[in-house]
């Protein structure tokens, strides 16, 4: 009975996200174009990198999770139409496990 119920909610996310329903958080960005990674030589820096391809002027700053340390917020950057920026975050402190995920919080100014 529980392997068939288990099987019923799989097909109904199945069904959501093939109906092209996302689960996105509602940080990620949607406006902006934005890349996320966590820096080449250092695993504990979450950096987003946006453009602002719209007629209104943005803000962005990256959102990184750090697993066992405390989660972070980069600064905030400002985009003008056109305009490209960073923010990072970076963890620190004896727990952390480093970067776990990178994503953009954006707000309309």
């Amino acid at each position: 009975m529980f392997k068939a119920m288990r099987v019923a909610a799989a097909a109904g996310s199945f069904a959501l996200l093939s109906a092209g329903l996302s689960a996105q958080p509602a940080a990620a960005a949607t406006h902006l174009r934005c890349d996320t990674f966590v820096h080449a030589q250092d695993n504990d820096l979450g950096i987003a990198s946006c453009t602002n391809p719209t007629g209104q002027t943005w803000r962005f700053r990256a959102v990184v999770v750090c697993g066992l340390a405390p989660d972070v917020v980069g600064e905030w950057v400002t985009l003008q139409p056109g305009a490209y920026g960073e923010s990072q975050g970076y963890c620190g402190g004896i727990f952390t496990s480093g970067v776990g995920a990178v994503g953009v919080d954006e707000r309309l100014v």
